[in-house]
């Protein structure tokens, strides 16, 4: 099956940019649909699904995210997470957003797991991580960029409350995804 398209251009761009193009592609019965889209660009990003092992605790950031608010949400829970800058690699931009959100250094993260977080209208793919840390690594106070107007807050949240947190409080795609990939790989590793 194939796909063209033609004409994309940018029609709206601030802190995002959104894409329409005309699509032309072919449908699994055997006809062609020709049609425009538009997508939301916002460029790639990463996430990290950070344990803390002495104190058998997931780090999370908690801040405000003004989309959430259409849905009387201000404040959500989510794993470290940040955009790639223009150049920068998965790994190195994950290093750089934990230490700015939470303060922690970072070593040997390991590749999760690649995945688009809104295919029907987001360009965006993010890269997922695990990483390890203790308590020593955190060598910086964190809580983002000024210059960026965040305002973040760290939450140490134990293993052992993980599941209550997926049921009752997390709320964000990418952090349940993460979390349930942890609790899935302590699970296996009991099993072993």
């Amino acid at each position: 099956m194939k796909y063209t398209i033609k004409n994309e251009q940018v029609v709206f761009n601030d802190h995002y940019k959104i894409l329409k193009a005309q699509a032309t592609y072919d449908t699994f019965n055997g006809d062609t649909i020709k049609t425009k889209r538009l997508a939301f660009h916002r460029g790639d990003s990463v996430a990290v699904v950070l344990y803390e092992k002495d104190t058998d605790s997931i780090l999370l950031t908690k801040q405000f995210r003004y989309p959430t608010t259409q849905h009387n949400e201000g404040w959500i829970l989510e794993i470290p997470a940040g955009s790639l800058e223009k150049d920068e690699n998965p790994s190195s931009c994950m290093e750089r957003e934990v230490m700015e959100e939470l303060g922690y250094k970072i070593n040997t993260p390991q590749l999760v797991s690649q995945f688009y977080t809104s295919p029907g209208g987001s360009t965006e793919k993010l890269s997922l991580f695990y990483a390890e840390v203790s308590s020593e690594d955190r060598t910086e106070k964190g809580g983002g960029v000024k210059s960026e107007d965040e305002d973040i807050q760290l939450i140490k949240i134990p293993v052992e409350e993980l599941g209550i947190y997926l049921l009752e409080k997390i709320i964000d795609a990418k952090t349940i995804i993460g979390l349930q990939w942890f609790l899935f790989q302590k699970i296996n590793d009991v099993k072993r």
